[in-house]
């Protein structure tokens, strides 16, 4: 016994005293060592914590230990005795919960219109072809009744219908040929055709004027229906992805708030391009209705200006053809 115990112990050089048991370790030793022992692991068959083994061994504390405090991170996950301190281990994230999250995320590119349009989902692309449509067919009718507007010329209407009032059908033709206005191209029309059909002819003439000013109605009509229904489908799919991803408790807050704000941006986005479409649809169908009624005006005129001129002109062929019988018969007396 005597024996091993002088040959555990390490040895001295002549002269140095032996530290004492509480000493700290001298400069250089590595930290944890016990004096005396530097860097020696304990004997084999010695429990843990036993005089010998280095102190601050991991997953091991020192009870008492000089310098260590509970919980210090030399032993994790172990509190020294006498402690009311215990350490909790974290639950690591799956592996598969890092991709899955990434799915439900936007990049943000610090510009608002795009950083909605990216939260609003893939229904945001029809969306945004509607809305350019819609902008298009709204510009070219907004020139077109502009230019119309420019186009018109009364003033000529009032000469035209007042040489045909006194019977002279040429120069109401002159006055409307080469005309930009609508209702003057219909009078053109019919008077150059009244010997075939004057009704027949005006009713053309008014019917591609009509069409005319009736260009790409039945475009905004469509995009006013069309826009809001994909405004829905955004919210439908919006709300699918939200309520997917309740299950997944690692994901569902990133989903769900992504879900409900695909939803809303994409509801919010088509009901904005139904109104937008819808304030100058109804404009626009008024003017054609206010043009037509014009055309059928100048129309109704025109038939009975003619109609009686006509009318007139019979008579004063009947009564001449009436009384140049009686005039031959009176002179044959």
């Amino acid at each position: 016994m005597i024996a091993l115990t002088a040959f555990a112990q390490a040895p001295q050089r002549p002269g140095q005293q032996p530290p004492p048991p509480n000493a700290p370790p001298p400069a250089g030793a590595p930290a944890g060592a016990q004096p005396g022992a530097p860097g020696q692991p304990p004997p084999a068959g010695m429990p843990a914590g036993a005089p010998g083994q280095p102190a601050g061994a991991p997953g091991v504390a020192a009870p008492g230990a000089p310098g260590q405090p509970a919980g210090a991170p030399g032993a994790p996950g172990v509190a020294a005795p006498g402690s009311s301190v215990t350490a909790t281990l974290a639950p690591a994230p799956s592996a598969s919960a890092a991709p899955a999250a990434h799915l439900y995320e936007t990049k943000v590119t610090g510009n608002y219109f795009i950083d909605k349009f990216n939260q609003g989902g893939p229904v945001m692309w029809p969306i945004l072809i509607v809305s350019i449509v819609a902008l298009t067919v709204v510009i070219e009718r907004v020139f077109w009744w502009s230019g119309r507007w420019f186009r018109r010329d009364p003033k000529r209407i009032e000469k035209v219908f007042t040489a045909i009032e006194v019977g002279d059908v040429a120069e109401a033709s002159r006055l409307s040929r080469d005309s930009r206005d609508p209702v003057l191209r219909m009078i053109w029309n019919g008077l150059n055709h009244q010997h075939a059909s004057l009704q027949g002819a005006l009713q053309v003439a008014a019917g591609i004027e009509i069409k005319r000013a009736g260009r790409f109605l039945v475009v905004m009509d469509t995009l006013v229906t069309l826009a809001p229904l994909l405004g829905l489908l955004g919210t439908v799919t919006g709300l699918i992805k939200a309520f997917g991803a309740l299950g997944n408790e690692e994901i569902a807050v990133v989903a769900v708030t992504g879900g409900i704000a695909e939803a809303l941006i994409a509801t919010a986005c088509g009901l904005g391009i139904a109104i937008f479409s819808l304030i100058p649809f109804n404009f626009f169908t008024s003017r054609v209705s206010n043009l037509e009624f014009e055309l059928q005006t100048a129309a109704t005129n025109l038939e009975v200006m003619l109609e009686a001129q006509n009318k007139g002109r019979r008579e004063e062929a009947t009564i001449g053809h009436t009384s140049s019988p009686s005039s031959s018969k009176g002179s044959s007396i």
